[in-house]
């Protein structure tokens, strides 16, 4: 076969990817079943039944640990859909915990928040004995999962309601996040986010009080489906309160590349094209749960618009 016709290959690999929910089964398919410990279905919540994955380094011990929320419009996802992020993680010396939550229409908000919150609180609680350290706990989603992330951080209610604590959370990374949605229209969206009189509370742009755990969203500016302007609008309001955040915008990243940019695989990595979007994500967890954490800027080795608060 040519080089030619495998690259041709592979770039219709990248519009499956990208295109397709099919593509990301792809993704998974491509991921190693080696180097980490799997430990699936773990029950989190008696009362729901919930479940989640941890996929953990070999002989890890006091590892950071990086809890993560799928995206799916609150709709869609499963936990199982998300092996090549947990593998990705793992590989990089983090702990991966992936919960699953509940979805409309089963729920409406902030159900489904109050999940996230209780797989904080059992990762809290438990996952010394999978080799994490309970005191390094970054939370990190993508897309509608980032909106989840990024709300459990801004607004420490929601932690406090289950006996956690925002203190809990040494950092959150948002990828591809909306945080700035008003006002909305699809009938679906009105349905799961309930009274439109109350449509202020469920958006996290309007929660930053500048006490915040350090923050790093990152967006492209080539998403269609979450405009980077949530990221940018975000960042803006935790600044005039004095919070840390940093913003990675890529000039070119599309709403599912950011996430599949994650995985290890150097197929996904040539068909994706390579980006330094894990580079982001491993420099942030490791700065931020290290015993003297302080946002600083990491070197930006792709061209790419770094946005660090002075201290």
């Amino acid at each position: 076969m040519s080089t030619v016709s495998v690259r041709q290959i592979l770039l219709l690999f990248a519009v499956l990817l990208l295109s397709a929910c099919s593509g990301q089964q792809l993704v998974n398919d491509l991921t190693s079943d080696k180097g980490y410990r799997l430990s699936s279905n773990v029950g989190f919540d008696s009362t729901t039944g919930l479940k989640l994955d941890v996929y953990a380094p070999a002989n890890a011990i006091n590892a950071p640990v990086v809890v993560f929320f799928y995206g799916g419009r609150w709709t869609e996802g499963r936990k199982e859909d998300y092996k090549f992020v947990g593998q990705a993680l793992a590989a990089r010396g983090m702990v991966a915990v992936i919960p699953d939550y509940r979805l409309y229409p089963q729920v409406r908000y902030p159900k489904f928040l109050q999940d996230n919150a209780r797989a904080v609180r059992w990762t809290r609680e438990q996952i010394g004995q999978y080799g994490g350290d309970p005191g390094k706990i970054v939370l990190m989603g993508h897309s509608s999962g980032a909106y989840n992330a990024v709300m459990l951080t801004l607004n420490p209610e929601l932690l406090k309601a289950v006996g956690g604590d925002r203190t809990w959370i040494r950092g959150t990374i948002g990828l591809a996040g909306p945080y700035d949605f008003l006002p909305i229209t699809d009938p679906d969206l009105r349905d799961i986010f309930g009274a439109p009189e109350n449509y202020d509370q469920t958006q996290p742009v309007l929660y930053p009080d500048g006490k915040n755990p350090p923050m790093l969203l990152m967006h492209g500016q080539d998403d269609n489906i979450v405009f980077a302007k949530n990221s940018e609008s975000l960042a803006a309001r935790i600044q005039q309160a004095n919070g840390p955040v940093e913003t990675v915008i890529y000039p070119k990243m599309s709403h599912r590349k950011i996430i599949a940019s994650v995985a290890t695989s150097s197929v996904v990595q040539f068909a994706v094209g390579q980006s330094d979007v894990a580079y982001y994500i491993n420099d942030f967890v490791k700065r931020t749960t290290s015993a003297s954490a302080r946002p600083v800027q990491p070197p930006a080795p792709g061209g790419l618009q770094t946005i660090v608060p002075t201290p």
